[in-house]
């Protein structure tokens, strides 16, 4: 629920965040008229982000046994890896989005392109929105469905209040600070994708685990308890893991701090901000 909570939020904080854009533009401009497309666009891209959703979770538990296994395990990888560098391209290209986004929707209003802010506003939120289902589609399988929902339900309130204290009061959030450490969260997230899928390809005899248990701490620590199943849907957490799904871990944290190293060699020209 945990995870799912602080996926609803950072993807619906981001949509939120570009919508205000969008929305403040037409406001500077004077075309409060199409606000209404705004709105429009969103609204329909929230529901096939919905459906998409519905779809992606009925698509997994439709199948039994190894095929389940399978179908969990390259989904959770997948996510992993959208959501691995979702993050990291956000960091680097959330300020040339916001100007781009900026500057089409001052060529859509002053044309009056109504059905262009519709399609800037749909696309913006119906990303984040595949996005989302995606994720919490691979989350869903590590925890309850109902867990999910609920986890999604609190995020994505969360993320009306948040956005109706920023929109229409003088309370400020510190975007930048904000992505950095939920994107911190997010990439410990992406690591235990990373580890359960390998561990439910395990389970499917499609990766051979070598060692099938390289060490048990489930007498300390289950993986089923209380704390074991938080730990294991927030960090893919597992009581006794097989040598892959451990290669897998630790594997994908090189990678990822190989590429934060490299990335610190470069210009820091770009990051969110409102």
């Amino acid at each position: 629920m945990v995870a799912a909570a602080l996926l609803a939020f950072r993807e619906g904080l981001e949509a939120a965040l570009i919508l205000g854009v969008v929305l403040g533009v037409l406001r500077r401009l004077g075309r409060t008229d199409q606000e209404k497309m705004v709105w429009l666009g969103a609204g329909l891209a929230g529901l096939t982000s919905l459906a998409a959703g519905i779809g992606f979770y009925a698509l997994g538990i439709s199948f039994e046994g190894r095929a389940e296994e399978i179908f969990e395990g390259v989904a959770m990888l997948f996510a992993a890896g959208v959501l691995t560098w979702m993050i990291f391209w956000m960091e680097r290209q959330g300020r040339a989005i916001q100007a781009g986004l900026e500057q089409d929707v001052r060529q859509a209003a002053s044309s009056g392109g109504r059905w262009t802010i519709f399609s800037l506003a749909f696309i913006a939120v119906f990303r984040e929105g595949i996005e989302l289902a995606l994720f919490l589609t691979a989350a869903a399988f590590t925890a309850t469905a109902g867990a999910t929902v609920t986890g999604a339900v609190i995020g994505l309130v969360a993320v009306l209040v948040v956005g109706w204290l920023l929109f229409t009061t003088t309370t400020r959030l510190n975007i930048q600070t904000f992505f950095r450490v939920t994107s911190i969260l997010l990439i410990f997230f992406a690591a235990g994708l990373v580890a359960h899928g390998v561990h439910e390809l395990n389970e499917a005899a499609v990766i051979p685990g070598i060692v099938e248990h390289v060490w048990d701490v489930n007498p300390i620590l289950h993986e089923d308890s209380a704390v074991g199943q938080i730990l294991k849907v927030m960090f893919g957490y597992n009581g006794n893991p097989s040598l892959t799904e451990v290669a897998a871990y630790l594997g994908y944290w090189a990678v990822v701090l190989v590429v934060l190293r490299w990335r610190r060699t470069q210009p820091q020209t770009l990051s969110v901000q409102t």
